[in-house]
């Protein structure tokens, strides 16, 4: 399964377009990572707790749109939007939109 951000695959064609496709990873928050993110807030640096779920929340998500796709017959899914958002004060959202299609 090809995934793209892009609106085409170079060197194929898009011969149809099977529908819009999607999927979501939601994280719970985890006291002490968010005690060590606060720390390294104030030190300054980089929150590797929340990096690595940022990660695994968007290879989730993709997975996820790429399952779709494959249910409906997809060689690959253009136009790969990736969001990512607060759910409340202790959840972290990633969502993957994209359009599956056919190629020739």
């Amino acid at each position: 399964m090809i995934l793209s951000t892009t609106d085409s695959v170079e060197g194929r064609r898009v011969t149809a377009y099977l529908g819009i496709v999607s999927g979501e990873a939601i994280y719970g928050a985890n006291v002490f990572r968010d005690m060590f993110a606060k720390v390294r807030n104030f030190v300054g640096g980089r929150t590797g707790g929340y990096e690595k779920v940022l990660r695994s929340g968007k290879e989730a998500a993709l997975e996820d749109l790429a399952d779709m796709a494959k249910e409906l017959g997809a060689d690959a899914v253009v136009g790969i939007d990736l969001e990512y958002a607060a759910v409340g004060a202790e959840m972290l959202m990633v969502s993957a939109n994209g359009t599956a299609v056919k190629l020739g």
